[in-house]
């Protein structure tokens, strides 16, 4: 995210948070495999009882025919989509890919834009090469990983919560990932994370005292016009200025934000035992420096406090804990997620402006919808039960907020809730609460809840899908604009976005620090489109202005995709009775209950 260069003076740290509307959007049908024929025997049919048995004979075949086409296509509606992948190769009908799928793959080529070092042969963007190279210092390869937004620096904090959400992603929803064909992709996307987030630590040491926080500077605060990711103006590919390498040694909220990254990533690669246990390992070396080492990473002045100030790391604590224990199956873990005193610390009782809003700064409401899945379907019972329905109460009031007979978030007049209070670059906020509202509805459907309470009155499942489906239809162009919010789906998209590398050209000159500031200001359309970024996104009155200068508006960042990418993925593939929901087993893979603890809530009653 840019700060503080001429034109650019702003903060990823915007502390406000607003709310949701519902729009219809046509679900996905299953084509029957009815076939009609017609039999026309003409005029001058033969009287004899050969000629007869014939046509009696054609009829019966018909009818077999039809029958069989019939048996097929009710065989296929009440199949989910898991069932649907092993399917016989029998000749079917293709069907068109649904809006939400085709958004979906082109949503996570924008990771493969954002790639930092030596890219892979397949990486599929003509206009990205190799850069960063050099990242790190003596004895330090910190070369890797991904560039936040329209800049070149690379923020451990944000670049975590994004590989996290899209870990959790592929572990509710890996069947829908796999019938879009992107499953592999996305996997690779978090490994490629995962592998620079081990790079930043002693990832081999089970003690360790410091984390290599951030690569590159952007601070421009002070006038100065000393070469940096901010002030320059120039492809990755093209930098020759210092990049300077950031550590700390006293951050709860990044360490256990990096480790809860890393702790999903092995639930995602629980097949590589080898890779998926070197994972655990970095997560716990990284929760246990969290807890003895106490103190926010962007305290003291530090540069990331203008750019991703983080306002607490107790949330961190819960969030780090609550994954950390799905990945070992630890219960010291779920002790920890299941604390009264850390979830009052976390805000959990508070309430606040920010309340019931994920984002790369706050994941209470992410824990809290984490822990009711565990209450839901493995129901732990003594000692946890009582934290563990207060979650589920929570999640609960969280719903509730989302909706829009409700007034705890404005909307705008074209019906985008306003989960920052109106503050600029609000997508990032709606496309998470987008994931939470669709996952929590497959959650109750998974276990045979039909709905839930907001006080007295009772909601379906499904209008959690609704608000999810309006949110998202609105970022792809249902708004008062008909604006795409996401570059390359649709005729109508930003054409002008904040971005360094999409907007010089890739024609074998090197423009200098500030040479490369035409093209900035330009008025011209970049010459390269950056498929699947979603922007800021418009102001409190669904204004936009489609201005390379003006970050607010137009510039993308990992945090804000990775929240689009699990929001798609979830609203994905066909929406009715045949409609895959969720995995719920791989994220329990590594827990057992004890058969002595005391059974939680009972079935559902109405």
């Amino acid at each position: 995210m840019e700060s503080n260069a001429p034109d650019d003076d702003r903060s990823r740290n915007l502390n406000d948070f607003d709310e949701p509307n519902l729009d219809e959007t046509q679900e996905s049908r299953l084509l029957g495999g009815r076939k009609e024929k017609n039999v026309d025997l003409g005029r001058k049919i033969c009287a004899t009882i050969l000629a007869a048995a014939f046509v009696v004979g054609v009829i019966t075949l018909i009818i077999q025919i039809d029958s069989r086409n019939q048996t097929d296509s009710s065989h296929d509606n009440n199949n989910g989509l898991i069932a649907s992948i092993n399917r016989k190769a029998i000749p079917r009908i293709q069907h068109q890919p649904d809006n939400y799928t085709q958004a979906l793959r082109k949503a996570l080529m924008f990771f493969n834009a954002q790639r930092s070092g030596p890219l892979p042969k397949h990486n599929n963007v003509s206009w990205r090469g190799n850069s960063g190279m050099k990242d790190g210092f003596i004895g330090t390869n910190l070369v890797g990983g991904f560039y936040d937004g329209g800049d070149a620096i690379k923020f451990n904090f944000p670049q975590s919560f994004a590989m996290t959400m899209l870990s959790w992603s592929v572990i509710e929803y890996s069947a829908k990932y796999k019938a879009a064909g992107e499953l592999n992709h996305v996997k690779e996307i978090i490994k490629w994370g995962s592998d620079y987030l081990l790079k930043t630590f002693d990832s081999s040491a089970d003690t360790i005292d410091r984390i290599y926080a951030q690569v590159g500077t952007g601070d421009t605060s002070d006038g100065s016009d000393t070469p940096n990711d901010h002030y320059c103006w120039m492809r990755p590919e093209d930098m020759d200025y210092p990049r300077p390498v950031y550590e700390c040694h006293s951050c709860s909220d990044l360490a256990a934000e990096m480790a809860a990254a890393l702790a999903s990533a092995s639930i995602v690669f629980k097949d590589n035992k080898k890779y998926s246990k070197k994972l655990v390992h970095g997560a716990e070396t990284l929760y246990k420096f969290a807890r003895d080492r106490r103190g926010r990473y962007s305290a003291g002045g530090a540069e990331a406090s203008i750019f991703y100030n983080s306002t607490s790391y107790w949330d961190e604590f819960l969030w780090g804990a609550t994954w950390l224990y799905y990945a070992t199956g630890n219960t010291s873990y779920l002790e920890r997620a299941t604390s009264r005193v850390l979830a009052k610390h976390a805000g959990a009782f508070s309430g606040g402006p920010s309340y019931g809003v994920l984002s790369w700064d706050n994941k209470l409401a992410g824990s809290q919808v984490l822990l009711t899945r565990l209450r839901l379907f493995l129901s732990p019972g003594y000692p946890y039960e009582d934290m563990l329905s207060t979650f589920h109460n929570q999640t609960n009031y969280i719903m509730c907020a989302y909706l829009p007979v409700f007034s705890d978030f404005k909307r705008t007049k074209g019906g985008l809730i306003q989960l920052n209070r109106g503050a600029p670059q609000p997508l990032q906020f709606v496309v998470n609460a987008a994931f939470l509202a669709t996952l929590y509805a497959d959650y109750l459907d998974a276990s045979g809840i039909p709905g839930f309470y907001c006080g007295r009155n009772f909601y379906s499942a499904k209008v959690l899908h609704d608000f999810a489906k309006t949110q998202i239809d609105y970022i792809l162009g249902k708004n008062p604009r008909k604006m795409s919010y996401m570059v390359g789906f649709g005729q109508n998209y930003p054409k002008h976005v904040h971005h360094r590398g999409a907007s010089i050209p890739k024609n074998k000159i090197k423009y200098s620090c500030d040479g490369g500031w035409e093209w900035k200001i330009t008025k011209k359309p970049n010459p390269n489109t950056i498929v699947g970024a979603m922007v800021g996104g418009p102001d409190k009155y669904d204004g936009f202005r489609d201005v390379r200068t003006n970050y607010n508006y137009t510039e993308p960042t990992l945090a804000g995709n990775a929240g689009l990418v699990a929001a798609l993925v979830a609203l994905s593939g066909n929406k009715g009775k045949a409609a895959t929901t969720i995995d719920i087993e791989t994220m329990f893979t590594k827990v057992h209950l004890s058969s002595q603890m005391v059974p939680g809530p009972g079935p559902w009653k109405p």
